[in-house]
């Protein structure tokens, strides 16, 4: 029988309310191929009295502060209560809720629920990020957090995990359930929740770039015409050629579309290929290389590195048993 891992989401008065309900809806998609929940996901407050949200609403949480010590990961959406957004303190009956968590859970910040963890302590000397528009208040206040505003997330060990906020908190949810339980099921949840499955955490929050010409056909036909021919030599030029355009005006429309130089784009697609392959397939290092259009092992392993730190090898070892073996009991 799987038993469902537990989510405990901490609403702190007055609480962003689109933080709050994604990981009910990105956690809460996903199941087996039978139907069974993978997590159980609850929402509780510091009382079970009417929780004020930044949207204008309130929200009155089934469950009291004691869920914190039951549950297997704590999350703590966005949220603008004083102590830790203004003051850099946290109340005491907000810590002594925090104190009942055990150590070995973990514990999730969407949005300024980075402050939160802060003010507790918890991201001293770690690397964290938060929205962005709040970064130089978040520095002002927490001094010794490494806070980096130009990520989506951060997700270093695992065990404590920041995101920047809004769709980023989607990102970081997405992850999680990519951690814990491999792509497919990562991948049904966020066509479920009709979102892109998979963001590089390390993707900047924002890109500054321009709209797409009124009227123009666009790049999107030949993007997705590369997608199902990654192993092929899909260089500048060939691009361009099926797309029917100079290859300046090609590379012009495609950047303003993508934010991204077709070849980067490129690079990036064929390790994501890559990754799925190695996360869902047997097929040995230089099949999936060859297949993502990569070329050798060597380049796979050169580029992997670069990007993710882990190796083919090492990389399908950390996600391949995880998406094929169910945790049972």
């Amino acid at each position: 029988m799987v038993i469902p891992h537990r989510v405990a989401v901490l609403a702190l008065a007055p609480v962003v309310g689109f933080d709050m309900t994604i990981p009910a809806m990105v956690l809460g998609a996903a199941e087996t191929t039978d139907g069974t929940k993978l997590y159980d996901v609850r929402i509780c407050g510091l009382s079970t009295e009417p929780i004020t949200s930044t949207g204008g609403f309130a929200i009155t949480p089934q469950h009291g502060p004691e869920l914190l010590a039951t549950a297997d990961t704590v999350i703590i959406p966005g949220t603008q209560i004083p102590g830790p957004r203004r003051e850099g303190t946290l109340p005491a009956d907000l810590g002594a809720a925090l104190a009942t968590i055990r150590p070995d859970t973990r514990i999730i910040s969407i949005c300024t629920g980075a402050f939160v963890l802060a003010a507790a302590g918890l991201l001293d000397g770690r690397r964290a990020t938060t929205h962005w528009s709040f970064a130089e208040d978040f520095r002002a206040l927490y001094p010794r957090v490494r806070l980096d505003d130009n990520l989506l997330f951060v997700a270093d060990d695992e065990k404590i995990c920041t995101a920047a906020g809004l769709a980023a908190g989607l990102d970081l949810c997405l992850h999680i359930l990519r951690t814990d339980h491999g792509s497919e099921i990562a991948n049904r949840a966020a066509r479920y929740c009709v979102v892109p499955p998979w963001r590089e955490g390390g993707q900047s929050q924002f890109i500054d770039r321009q709209v797409p010409d009124p009227g123009s056909e666009g790049t999107a036909p030949t993007r997705a015409w590369a997608l199902r021919h990654l192993d092929h030599d899909l260089d500048l030029s060939t691009l361009a050629a099926h797309a029917s355009m100079s290859v300046r005006t090609f590379t012009r429309r495609f950047k303003a579309e993508t934010g991204l130089a077709p070849g980067n784009w490129i690079l990036q697609q064929r390790l994501r290929h890559a990754r799925h392959l190695l996360e869902t397939t047997d097929l040995p290092v230089d099949a999936v290389a060859h297949a993502a259009g990569l070329g050798t092992a060597h380049s796979l392993r050169h580029h992997m590195r670069g990007e993710l730190g882990l190796s083919p090898i090492a990389y399908r070892r950390t996600f391949r048993p995880r998406a094929t073996v169910p945790v049972t009991q």
